[in-house]
């Protein structure tokens, strides 16, 4: 006897739906498993038959042959056990086949035929709809990032047992009932904040400015001057997730089994923070079976790279084109797969290879030569993406014994909304978001400057150095400069801090 069960596997963060067919005969016991399955589906026989057996049902001594449609998908990981060992049992009309019409079943089994979790419950759900499917039965653990997608049906279950008398209607059990925009609000709270910073005034105005208008960021500075605890608080000043952004975010992290059980939705924007040593497939996504990797995982929030010279250099190369796109294109040669990829990079670097090069109270021992050889560890295509270079000093002992507190994250991301509100009304028809991303030809037509702010331009260009290259990104920072401060003209002491805000540019460093 032919069965058919319903199930579902996802490719990027697409999922699609698969028909898990079962045919038992005669013949000699055997089971094969087709339909192009990966390892840990082959290995997945064993699984079956003795949760199967451990549930108190009996496993057909006859042969069988699983069969995973479309055959020309590559199906990966262990969610199918669930609906194999279901299409098994109605073989042997254990469970009535009407009643599985409508329904998409996912779930790892374990030997005593319990469900354990699975990877990208969330994009499964987010698809039932063009799949024209309104029901989605998977294990406990899954059931709040599912049960966030509205006009679906979702069913948690514990083990094999009670999904076979949840369908031939023994085991009532309610639909999950969940309000994804109360998930979000429940889930948007941040553990730090920028209150926590002593001290480091004019770094925090600067990661204010990076905030509102999408600027990428450079640290630079000593051991211990507060860089790390700095951009970890970048999050909590930009604007709130909307439940677009958080549906995009939740996803990547679904498929990548990182979505906490407890929450149904990533409420705060994600801030990623990879080591040095990382490779180029683990940080921009890849692999046999590709994945997504830190960037993507940093979709809609920030990635933060410490000691950015350490980083190899074919590494930070590799973050070029998702920079300038957004998004992060993995080819490979049975399909090529697209993972969004918008985020802010902080990078974070001490100004020389000891570490004390502008330390008033740490001698440096670095040559000039040893310097400079540091700092061009990082690109010029590279810095191209960095908009804001910023100093960080060491504490003086007034601010580390100071008692006051700064201020609070909220006030700064109410500044910062503000001027984001600005630049969205400003760029509706351009298909801009952010200062960050403006275009030469945007920038003559949105960053009109005063004649003091066009002279104080020309003498930097002259007198302090300044590089073509660094002339738009002035720009663009002083547009944002100028947003915070509700004005739409550009003036001088925009420019002027602006300027303060390039130190590489400046040649500062040897």
């Amino acid at each position: 006897m032919i069965a058919k069960i319903c199930s579902s596997c996802v490719i990027g963060i697409d999922a699609y739906e698969v028909v898990v067919e079962t045919d038992t005969g005669g013949g000699l016991p055997d089971f094969h498993i087709v339909g192009l399955p990966d390892t840990a589906i082959k290995e997945s026989r064993d699984r079956i038959k003795y949760a199967i057996k451990n549930s108190n049902f009996s496993f057909p001594s006859q042969k069988i042959i699983v069969n995973l449609a479309p055959a020309d998908i590559k199906k990966e990981g262990a969610s199918f056990d669930l609906p194999i060992a279901l299409s098994i049992l109605s073989s042997e009309s254990v469970i009535d086949a009407n009643a599985l019409e409508g329904i998409i079943f996912c779930g790892e089994l374990s030997l005593d035929g319990k469900l354990k979790p699975i990877k990208g419950a969330l994009p499964i759900a987010m698809s039932l709809k063009n799949m024209d499917k309104k029901k989605f039965v998977l294990p406990r653990q899954n059931a709040k990032e599912a049960g966030v997608v509205k006009g679906i049906e979702v069913y948690p279950l514990e083990t094999l047992k009670d999904v076979v008398n949840f369908v031939n209607k023994k085991l009532d059990i309610k639909a999950i009932d969940s309000n994804p925009e109360q998930v979000l609000r429940k889930t948007c709270k941040y553990r730090m904040d920028f209150s926590d910073v002593k001290g480091q005034e004019h770094v925090k105005r600067g990661l204010e400015v990076a905030a509102a208008g999408g600027h990428n960021v450079l640290l630079i500075g000593p051991p211990g001057s507060g860089k790390s605890m700095l951009a970890k608080r970048l999050p909590t000043i930009l604007s709130d997730m909307t439940l677009e952004e958080s549906l995009e975010t939740s996803t990547i992290h679904s498929v990548s089994g990182l979505l906490s059980p407890n929450k149904g939705l990533i409420g705060t924007r994600p801030f990623r923070s990879p080591h040095h040593t990382i490779s180029d497939a683990a940080l921009v996504g890849g692999g046999t079976n590709p994945s997504p990797g830190e960037i993507s995982l940093a979709h809609n929030g920030v990635l933060f790279l410490d000691e950015l010279p350490e980083f190899k250099r074919n590494v930070l190369e590799v973050m070029r084109q998702p920079l300038e796109e957004g998004s992060v294109t993995i080819a490979r040669v049975s399909n090529t797969l697209t993972y969004p990829s918008k985020f802010m990079l902080v990078a974070a670097m001490n100004p020389c290879p000891c570490g004390y090069f502008t330390d008033p109270k740490r001698e440096c021992h670095c040559t000039p030569f040893q310097i400079q050889h540091y700092l061009s560890k990082i690109s010029g295509p590279l810095l191209d993406r960095i908009d804001i270079h910023l100093e960080v000093p060491r504490l003086k002992l007034e601010h580390l014994t100071d008692k006051r507190r700064g201020e609070p994250s909220m006030e700064i991301r109410k500044r910062v909304d503000k001027a984001r509100d600005i630049e969205k009304t400003r760029y509706m028809n351009d298909g801009i978001y952010f200062n960050a991303h403006l275009e030469s030809k945007e920038l003559e037509k949105y960053c009109m400057l005063d004649k003091e702010s066009e002279e104080l331009l020309k003498l930097a260009i002259l007198e302090l150095g300044i590089s073509a290259r660094a002339y738009d990104k002035i720009l663009k920072v002083s547009r944002t400069i100028a947003d915070l401060d509700g004005k739409n003209i550009i003036e001088a002491h925009h420019i002027s801090e602006a300027i303060s805000y390039r130190s590489l540019d400046r040649n500062l460093w040897g």
